[in-house]
C-alpha cells in the first residue's frame, strides 16, 4: 500500500491488507420462448470495505482500541479515504464491525478486522429560523440601524433638554391664572350684591 487508509481524521495504523467488495443488484425477468433473460437493474449495493492489520505492543494496542471504539460507538457516518477506492464517488462510511483476536503464539500481537460499509453524507443540520423568510429578518435589522443611527445623530447634536415632561414650566402660569379667577369671583360676587342691593 502506497498510504495509510485515513478513517474521518484518524489514519489507521498497521494495516496488512484492504479489501473492497462492490455489487450492483439485478432483477431478472424470464421471457417464454426465449433464450435468455432480461435484467432491471436495481442499482448498486453499499460498498464494504475489509480491513485487516495487527497490533503490537500494548501502548499502541490500548490507542488503537480506544480510538476505533469511540467512532464505532458513535454510530456516525465519517469520511473515509484508501487508494483502493480510486475511481469511486464513496465518501461516507460506518463501522459496522469489529473483530480482535490474541493468540498464545505471540501475547504481545492483536490481529484486528473491520467491516465499513457504505452510507451518505450525514443531513444538514436544522435549520433553526424554520424556513423563515430571512428577507423580513434583513429589514429588521436595517430598521434597527436607521434607528441606532438617528439615536446617535441626537447625541452628537449636544445637550438637548428633556422633553419627557413640559408641564414645570406652565404650572406658575396656572398658578396665576387660578388666582386671577379668584378674585374675579369674589368682584362678581361683590357686584352681584351691589346690584342687587338696589333692586
Amino acid at each position: 500500500m502506497s498510504g495509510r487508509p485515513v478513517l474521518g481524521d484518524w489514519e489507521i495504523p498497521q494495516v496488512n491488507a484492504i479489501y473492497s467488495n462492490e455489487q450492483r443488484t439485478f432483477q431478472e425477468y424470464q421471457i417464454p420462448g426465449r433464450s435468455g433473460s432480461l435484467f432491471q437493474d436495481m442499482n448498486k449495493q453499499p460498498a464494504m470495505i475489509v480491513i485487516a492489520g495487527s497490533l503490537f505492543g500494548t501502548e499502541s494496542r490500548n490507542d488503537f482500541l480506544e480510538t476505533v471504539r469511540e467512532k464505532f460507538h458513535a454510530g456516525e457516518p465519517v469520511t473515509f479515504t484508501s487508494d483502493i477506492l480510486t475511481a469511486t464517488e464513496l465518501q461516507y462510511v460506518i463501522i459496522e464491525t469489529l473483530k480482535f483476536q490474541e493468540t498464545g503464539q505471540n501475547s504481545n500481537e492483536t490481529e484486528f478486522m473491520m467491516v465499513l460499509r457504505e452510507s451518505p453524507p450525514p443531513p444538514p443540520p436544522p435549520d433553526p429560523l424554520g424556513g423563515l423568510d430571512t428577507g423580513l429578518l434583513d429589514q429588521a435589522a436595517g430598521a434597527l440601524d436607521s434607528v441606532t443611527g438617528a439615536l446617535d445623530a441626537l447625541d452628537a447634536l449636544g445637550n438637548i433638554p428633556d422633553i419627557s415632561d413640559p408641564t414645570p414650566p406652565l404650572r406658575n402660569t396656572l398658578d396665576s391664572v387660578s388666582e386671577s379667577m379668584t378674585e374675579l369671583e369674589n368682584v362678581s360676587s361683590a357686584m352681584a350684591a351691589l346690584f342687587g342691593g338696589n333692586d
